[in-house]
């Protein structure tokens, strides 16, 4: 679990504002740019590139340039590090109320795990 600590913790900090969780989610419908992105934002363009580049340098987001336009696309595999954590999350939680289960159900019996 240690592995995953410091993207994990990168990849949360940057989905814990409202602002950036929107843009991935637009981002999930496909391509956009940054002008789209910021109509939905309810601040300035400077502020709302803060936040565009704090999901580039996750690697959440990948941008281009051509000519004056910056267009964003979303890293899905970038994602894959909180997927994968979930599912582990998800294993230990199911084997813990497997066990309290079994303890309700059978509480005579020792448990083998």
């Amino acid at each position: 679990m240690a592995q995953y600590s410091a993207e994990l913790d990168e990849v949360f900090l940057a989905l814990a504002d409202p602002t950036r969780r929107a843009v991935i989610h637009q981002l999930g419908r496909g391509p956009a740019s940054v002008g789209e992105l910021a109509r939905e934002a309810t601040m300035t363009l400077p502020s709302f590139m803060k936040h565009v580049r704090m999901l580039e340098s996750t690697g959440l987001i990948h941008t281009a340039k051509a000519g004056r336009v910056r267009t964003c696309q979303l890293d899905r595999e970038r994602l894959a590090v909180v997927d994968d954590w979930l599912a582990q999350q998800r294993r230990i939680w199911e084997e813990r109320t497997d066990r309290l289960e079994q303890f309700v159900t059978h509480p005579n019996q020792k448990d083998t795990t």
